[in-house]
């Protein structure tokens, strides 16, 4: 793992050091072009057009190992007039793997009518061999990882879409819609004992409705230097409209964000966030963590049960230009924890070894005003991952 870690981070450093070698052998003719595109890019940012930007590189997660990403971040603001809206903006990722699995992701945040409707996606689709530990902390920790216990085929797709209405300054209500819809196959035999993946691998697709909460007082909130986020909601999922199993889930996300120092660029966030299922839940909708946008350096999908809880605390740092301006550069570090559980099961809150810390490092590179790409360093009680993807986590 830490060949596939290292032999990352020098593909990146060997790209950046080409680009800057390429920089320095610029003529003054080609300065001038740079000089010239910078100021039309400039423009239409000011006229809300659509700006591209792609993007390609390698990653390494615990899931998916050795991983070469491409696609890209585009955004657009829906006023010609209203120069405070916030620019709409939507990251576009397709990646492989050594392991053979294929990703890809959108994930649009977008503002309409001045900011009064406010319409957000999450849409997700996975094809790729993958580890099923089962149900619980203490299988995801217990458990070794092998060809023999937890391999299987997993192919998983999710569309989850927001849709609010400005009620207030800085309140939103809404509803949230969530369709998703995993399969496995090629299953060890100690998967195919497993009661909830026997249970309900038969019945993969899922559909949810429900309300939504928000306060949401951020200057930028895909890379807020202050202000607060809170997000409550409600799904429930039932045969009604087509699911194939009955549960609900309930969603409490708590976020704030600090400058501090004497310039912008300087900034501590920090983040809890709670899910809560109840009902028949199926083992691809049970409660994870491990994500890009979480505990990063966990394997996705080891640890899961009925709810999680983790709490992250991150301080990002914008470095300074010779003549004293911000760059498009910039550091982040973290540290957290997190658990998962299951509310019927006492016997679960008096464990200390449940919780699962996490720590970090990552580099932001500016490629739009105030959206980034991240490469983030996560490390996990036992494992590390090497992440290469768009906007912050939170």
């Amino acid at each position: 793992m830490k060949k596939y870690i290292c032999t990352s981070a020098v593909l990146w450093l060997l790209m950046f050091a080409f680009c800057s070698e390429v920089n320095a052998q610029a003529d003054t003719t080609k300065l001038t072009k740079k000089e010239l595109k910078k100021k039309k890019k400039e423009q239409a940012i000011k006229d809300g057009k659509l700006i591209i930007t792609p993007l390609a590189g390698p990653a390494y997660t615990p899931e998916l190992k050795f991983t070469l990403g491409g696609g890209g971040i585009l955004s657009w603001r829906n006023s010609k007039t209203n120069d405070s809206l916030p620019r709409s903006s939507m990251p576009v990722m397709l990646a492989f793997s050594t392991t053979g699995a294929t990703t890809l992701s959108f994930r649009p945040t977008t503002y309409w009518n001045n900011d009064k409707l406010r319409i957000n996606g999450d849409y997700w689709f996975k094809a790729m061999p993958d580890n099923y530990w089962g149900i619980g902390y203490e299988n995801g920790y217990n458990i070794k990882q092998s060809d023999s216990t937890t391999e299987y085929f997993r192919t998983w797709y999710q569309i989850r879409t927001d849709v609010l209405f400005k009620a207030k300054p800085n309140f939103y209500i809404g509803a949230y819609t969530d369709v998703n819809y995993t399969k496995g196959k090629d299953e060890t035999d100690m998967i195919k004992a497993d009661e909830n993946y026997i249970g309900f691998n038969d019945r993969p697709f899922n559909v949810g409705f429900g309300p939504e909460f928000i306060y949401d007082s951020r200057d930028v909130p895909v890379n807020a230097y202050k202000g607060l986020y809170l997000n409550f909601l409600a799904a429930f999922y039932d045969d009604v409209w087509g699911s194939d199993n009955s549960y609900q889930m309930y969603i409490l996300d708590y976020r704030q964000y600090k400058s501090v120092g004497s310039r912008s660029g300087q900034v501590i966030a920090w983040q809890m966030k709670s899910r809560l299922a109840f009902g028949e839940l199926p083992y691809g909708e049970m409660s994870q963590i491990g994500t890009p946008m979480d505990l990063r350096g966990y394997t996705w999908g080891r640890y899961r049960d009925k709810s999680m809880f983790y709490f992250l605390a991150e301080y990002r740092h914008k470095f300074l230009k010779a003549d004293g301006t911000e760059s498009k550069s910039g550091m982040v570090g973290w540290i957290g924890a997190g658990t998962v559980f299951d509310l019927e099961r006492s016997e679960a809150y008096n464990n200390q070894a449940l919780w699962l810390p996490n720590y970090g490092i990552g580099y932001r590179l500016e490629v739009q005003p105030r959206m980034n790409v991240r490469i983030d360093f996560g490390i996990g009680r036992e494992t590390a991952g090497f992440y290469f993807n768009f906007n912050e986590a939170f």
